[in-house]
């Protein structure tokens, strides 16, 4: 369902004022799929207009093409006041110590005795497996750490292979504008209940701690509470929040969503999205109308979409991830909860498996216990 915008002339007074939610502004109206493509079309041939007369006019600002308030305007402050707040970063050591002392210290114990014969390598394919690596991926890991006669030992052979099924990551990365001179755009996707809104607040609030301004779309409609969560996590990181009533087209939040990043010159915008099972087509759907969405106000743009998986949920989750890259296709990973598991071998085989690299790792409840994902030093912490 969509949500048409009043025209000027019929918005009550102070409807849309600022600090009046975009739920309690009267009444609008749903309209078809078709009427949507219409709508975009028809919005965006008029903000060209309008952009190219202001240019010839000799001004920057950016031009509503409605010539009425906008949704977005409602739902925070132009600037967050105050500063952001500071991020200490949780201890990465700490956050793996459950996969520390499970998984891998078994497989530290099996082959820390120097060669390993025929059996001692059915045990660490067993083991492997057992930490959540996945039996394919375990048997390829194992008979090429046997063919590796690694000087370092048996130990050393299986710590590198593990090591080689990380991508490598660029220095220094971060969110890229999805298109010149307009905002980073980030999707952020995954079943209920595995921390996906979470995980958007504490996003913003590192991205705010960075000195990017960030702003939030509240694209879960399904769940009332997540409009409300999602608001929460935004007076905390010093984000704005667009949204608009429970229920409401997403698409259309990420639309007005996408205006008001551009016309306050935000740095970040997320959108939340609906918590869905990977088997519900209809609901998939949903997530490529919103691409389809932001390709029509930002030609050519490269939006980052997450997939925010539960390390708990294991092998499973790993199906998750791959349907949700088949239907959206993901450029990231965001792996919660992987100080609850003693089970990390997940990371390896997500990586292996989708080639999608794993940016985030949470490793506990507070705002710095997200932490961006070093290959290197995860091994490391695994192996310590």
């Amino acid at each position: 369902m969509f949500w048409r915008r009043k025209p000027a002339g019929e918005i009550e007074p102070g409807a849309l004022e600022p600090g009046v939610p975009v739920e309690d502004a009267d009444e609008d109206t749903p309209v078809t799929d078709a009427e949507i493509e219409a709508q975009l079309e028809a919005e965006l041939a008029a903000a060209d207009a309008a952009t190219i007369e202001a240019a010839a006019a000799g001004t920057t600002a950016e031009p509503d093409p409605l010539g009425a308030p906008r949704a977005w305007e409602v739902d925070g402050p132009a600037e967050p006041a105050g500063e952001p707040e500071a991020i200490v970063d949780g201890d990465l050591a700490a956050g793996v110590a459950k996969s520390r002392g499970g998984f891998v210290a078994r497989l530290r114990g099996i082959l820390g005795l120097g060669d390993a014969g025929p059996a001692a390598w059915e045990e660490v394919e067993e083991t492997l497996i057992g930490g959540d690596v996945g039996a394919s991926l375990a048997i390829e890991i194992v008979e090429r750490a046997r063919a590796r006669h690694d000087p370092g030992g048996p130990e050393a052979a299986v710590r590198a292979e593990l090591a080689a099924l990380l991508a490598s990551r660029e220095t220094g990365w971060a969110f890229e504008p999805a298109a010149p001179g307009r905002p980073a755009v980030l999707l952020v996707v995954g079943v209920n209940g595995t921390g996906k809104t979470t995980t958007i607040g504490k996003i913003a609030a590192r991205e705010r701690a960075a000195g990017r301004s960030v702003l939030l779309a509240a694209g879960d409609t399904f769940r009332a509470a997540a409009i409300d969560q999602l608001r929460l996590w935004g007076e905390r990181a010093g984000a704005p929040v667009v949204a608009h009533a429970p229920g409401a087209d997403p698409a259309a939040v990420v639309y007005d969503a996408l205006d008001a990043a551009i016309a306050r010159g935000v740095d970040v915008l997320i959108a939340d999205t609906a918590g869905r099972l990977h088997t519900k087509s209809n609901l998939m759907d949903e997530l490529a109308k919103m691409r389809r969405v932001i390709d029509r106000r930002l030609p050519g743009a490269r939006p980052e979409v997450l997939f925010v998986l539960d390390a708990t949920t294991g092998q499973n989750g790993l199906a998750q991830a791959r349907a949700f890259h088949e239907a959206t296709g993901l450029t990231g990973i965001v792996l919660t909860k992987l100080d609850s598991t003693a089970k990390g071998g997940i990371v390896f085989a997500i990586e292996h498996a989708l080639g999608v690299p794993v940016r985030f790792v949470g490793v506990g409840e507070k705002v710095g216990d997200l932490l961006p994902f070093d290959p290197d030093a995860f091994v490391a912490a695994l192996f310590a």
